[in-house]
C-alpha cells in the first residue's frame, strides 16, 4: 500500500520488517560465547602456586631445665602411676625384699597337756546356764466352747408390748400406745405391720404381714386392731421417708364363760 506521496507502508510496517529474527539472535550469541572461551583457553596459562619464603617471624624457644613445668599440664599426673609423679619411685621402682631364712633349733616340741576329766565342762556350765523353753506341737487344737446367748425374757408375756423394727427404730414414737389383752385360750402369734412415714412423721402406708411360722395362730380382730393402731401413730420428724415394722406382741387371758352349765 502507498500513501498519496508515494511512499511505501506505515512505520509499523517499516519497523518490523527491520527486526531480526529469532536464529540470528541465537547465532550472534552462540559467536559470542565460542569467542570467550577462545579467549580463556588463550590467555589462561596454568601456572605452580610457589609459597612465599616466610622472613621476620617470631620465635618460640623453651629455656633449659623447663621440662618438669611441662609435666604439670598433664591431668593424670597425679591420678595414675607415673614416673614424674609424686609416687613414681615407690609404684613403678618397688624395693627388692630379701628372703631371709629361719633358723630353727633342735629343741624337741613341748605339747600342751589337755586334761581329760575337764573335756566338755565349757558346754556342760553353758547348757545350765541357758534353759531353754519347751514346745509341744499341738497337732489337734482343743476345742473351744462357746456359751449360746439366750435373751433372758419371760415364756409368756405378762401384758401386750410394742416393738418398733428397721429403720424407723431409730425415730421415737410420740403416740402413747395402750394395748389390751386379748381373751384367747392358747397363745396368739404376733401382729408385724409394715409402715412407711414421711417427714413429718405421719404415717402414710400400712401393710399387715404373713405370719413368718406357718405353726402359729394369729387372730384377725387383733391383727385388725394393730393396722388400726399402726395408721394412727405419729413420729418424730426427720429428713424424709423411712420404712420400718410394728411388731405387736400380745398377751393372753382366759375367756369369761358366757353359758352356766344345767344342773341334774
Amino acid at each position: 500500500m502507498k500513501t498519496a506521496s508515494g511512499e511505501p507502508g506505515s512505520i509499523g510496517e517499516t519497523r518490523r520488517r527491520g527486526s531480526w529474527p529469532l536464529s540470528r539472535w541465537l547465532l550472534l550469541i552462540a559467536l559470542v560465547l565460542a569467542a570467550h572461551v577462545v579467549l580463556i583457553f588463550t590467555f589462561g596459562a596454568r601456572k605452580p602456586i610457589q609459597p612465599r619464603a616466610v622472613t621476620n617471624v617470631p620465635e618460640l624457644e623453651l629455656a633449659g631445665g623447663s621440662g618438669e613445668w611441662l609435666t604439670l599440664n598433664d591431668p593424670t599426673l597425679f591420678a595414675l602411676p607415673n614416673r614424674e609423679g609424686f609416687a613414681g619411685p615407690a609404684w613403678l621402682e618397688p624395693p627388692h625384699l630379701k628372703f631371709h631364712w629361719q633358723e630353727w633349733t633342735n629343741e624337741p616340741p613341748r605339747w600342751l597337756q589337755l586334761p581329760t576329766g575337764e573335756l566338755g565342762a565349757s558346754f556342760s556350765q553353758f547348757m545350765q546356764t541357758n534353759r531353754f523353753a519347751t514346745f509341744r506341737f499341738e497337732l489337734k487344737p482343743p476345742p473351744q466352747f462357746t456359751t449360746p446367748r439366750i435373751p433372758l425374757e419371760p415364756a409368756f408375756a405378762e401384758a401386750s408390748d410394742l416393738r418398733i423394727e428397721g429403720d424407723l427404730a431409730r425415730r421415737p414414737l410420740l403416740t402413747s400406745m395402750k394395748l389390751p389383752s386379748w381373751p384367747y385360750a392358747d397363745i396368739i402369734a404376733p401382729s408385724r405391720v409394715q409402715v412407711l412415714v414421711n417427714a413429718a412423721g405421719d404415717v402414710v402406708s400400712a401393710v399387715l404381714l404373713a405370719l413368718d411360722n406357718s405353726g402359729e395362730v394369729g387372730d384377725a380382730d387383733a391383727d385388725q386392731y394393730a393396722l388400726n393402731l399402726a395408721r394412727t401413730a405419729r413420729f418424730a420428724p426427720a429428713s424424709g421417708l423411712t420404712v420400718g415394722q410394728l411388731i405387736f406382741d400380745w398377751h393372753t387371758i382366759a375367756p369369761v364363760a358366757t353359758n352356766t352349765p344345767a344342773g341334774p
